[in-house]
């Protein structure tokens, strides 16, 4: 394997497994979900550069919504996993 694959491969491995820290998260949430916040917190995955915290959390449950995987409640901003009872 040449070095551009193996790191490629890396990033594969590395991305599959903080979309399963997410999953995991979500699994355990409260009733109603979590915000981006809690949840990058909550893996140590909030901080960023100034102005720009946020965003690798917030990519992953993109790539989750993408997915099929998780939904977020448009007023509460809140994540679940799908299937699970969003609040009205």
């Amino acid at each position: 394997m040449t070095d551009l694959n193996k790191a490629y491969a890396d990033a594969q491995q590395a991305m599959a497994l903080l979309k399963s820290a997410v999953r995991t998260v979500l699994e355990m949430a409260p009733e109603g979900g979590l915000k981006n916040a809690e949840i990058g917190r909550a893996l140590g995955i909030y901080g960023g550069h100034v102005e720009h915290v946020g965003h690798i959390s917030r990519t992953l449950l993109e790539m989750l919504k993408e997915e099929g995987v998780a939904v977020q409640d448009p007023e509460t901003k809140m994540w679940q996993l799908c299937g699970q009872r969003i609040r009205t």
